[in-house]
């Protein structure tokens, strides 16, 4: 069974940071990709970045660009999403999830594995 615990999330300043971490077990990722997701009340889940497990391939929504870093960590089977200068509107729960590779990446249906989710709360 496949289990994603995410931790990381939290109260910042704008212009702060912080690290997610979603550790991941249960099957061999390698192959899989891995994306972050942020969703506020009432809206639809939103990708925000994902990297392949093999090749380490990454991808970023635009508003993040240059901003956070998505990264993994083979011996640890833990994936990372460093966010630096936090803005409020990044105020959302963040949900780390695992699927088979192939597209689409940016989207929830390709992805078949989700973690509980972290509340990560900028404020202004």
């Amino acid at each position: 069974q496949v289990q994603l615990i995410e931790s990381g999330g939290g109260l910042v300043q704008a212009g702060g940071s912080l690290r997610l971490s979603c550790a991941a077990s249960g099957r061999t990722f390698s192959g899989y990709k891995m994306g972050w997701f942020r969703q506020a009340p009432g809206k639809e889940r939103e990708f925000v970045a994902a990297i392949t497990w093999s090749d380490a391939n990454t991808y970023y929504v635009d508003s993040v660009k240059g901003r956070f870093t998505i990264s993994r960590d083979n011996a640890k089977n833990t994936v990372y999403l460093q966010m630096n200068s936090l803005k409020p509107e990044d105020t959302d729960v963040y949900y780390c999830a695992a699927g088979p590779p192939g597209i689409p990446i940016t989207m929830t249906r390709g992805y078949g594995d989700w973690g509980q989710g972290t509340q990560v709360t900028v404020s202004s």
